[in-house]
């Protein structure tokens, strides 16, 4: 048994009470978490920058003794310090939702978490598709790419986005998330799953969050795909807040605080008409507002 020491690590995955703990130029260690956590309520989460207590340096061993001040935290998924997330669904099959992918973009910037959008699959898409979709997210604040995993197209913008940060992979099932971190993450050896053709939905080969270590500095995360995403209680009247399309209209509507839905005289709507604002965006904030109209009746 060594003489107990302390090291500075990363929570790669936590399964079944027992925290994996990436320090750098050492490797991975196996750790449970004293009692102390359960006592403060506290629950280490996957990213979290952790004191670990060396026990047995041979068999990678060790205690979680300490959590280090968090810069971010989200809920869903569970983890912490994200520096980006990479939002990823497919040019088509299966047709990306694209309320589900703004549902994404709100939450991140709600948690003031860099994005970027990676439309995947443009081995099989039209032109036309990919043209379309770069389009309709033109003017929505963030970094939109397009690249095939499958062919490998477009990996190296990637991977400059990902260097020297902790970088979290989101989208649904089936878009090819597990593909593109084989490529990314050799070492990671996912599963890839098939698309069923009768339902255009992925099997849901992720069942943790788990984090990989791609080189000094540099993180990514995979989590379970989504097909289903909630804003929880957010206020419908500060979803417009999120849609950077609307900023450069916004004060020149007739009321001060148009919602950009029913009023007249509402330069938001007038963009829209003339085609400065994307009416896919636009149909997608109302459907966004009235879900969250609707979920705060009940």
């Amino acid at each position: 048994m060594d003489r107990e020491c302390e090291l500075t690590g990363r929570i790669m995955k936590g399964i079944a009470g027992f925290y994996y703990v990436n320090v750098e130029d050492d490797g991975v260690y196996e750790c449970h978490a004293v009692g102390i956590f359960r006592k403060d309520k506290q629950k280490p989460l996957v990213g979290d920058l952790v004191k670990i207590r060396v026990l047995d340096s041979k068999k990678r061993e060790g205690s979680l003794v300490g959590i280090c001040k968090r810069s971010t935290a989200l809920i869903r998924p569970e983890v912490a310090n994200v520096d980006q997330a990479l939002i990823v669904f497919a040019q088509i099959f299966p047709e990306p939702n694209l309320i589900l992918l703004d549902k994404f973009l709100i939450m991140m910037v709600e948690h003031e978490i860099e994005c970027v959008i990676c439309f995947n699959k443009q081995d099989i898409a039209k032109d036309s598709k990919r043209e379309e979709l770069l389009n309709i997210y033109s003017g929505c604040g963030v970094k939109v790419i397009t690249i095939s995993a499958l062919e490998a197209q477009g990996l190296q913008q990637i991977r400059e986005l990902l260097k020297n940060k902790f970088t979290v992979l989101a989208g649904p099932s089936g878009v090819g998330k597990s593909t593109l971190i084989n490529h990314l993450c050799p070492q990671a050896k996912m599963e890839t799953g098939e698309i069923s053709k009768k339902m255009e939905r992925g099997k849901h080969t992720t069942r943790h969050s788990e984090l990989f270590y791609l080189d000094k500095g540099t993180y990514l995360m995979d989590t379970p795909g989504f097909t289903a995403f909630s804003l929880m209680d957010m206020p419908e009247n500060t979803i417009k807040n999120y849609y950077p399309e609307f900023y450069p209209y916004e004060g020149k509507c007739k009321y001060q605080e148009c919602s950009h839905i029913h009023e007249p005289k509402c330069a938001v709507k007038d963009a829209v008409q003339m085609g400065a604002i994307s009416r896919i965006r636009y149909e997608g904030y109302l459907t966004i507002y009235e879900e969250q109209k609707n979920r705060r009746k009940y």
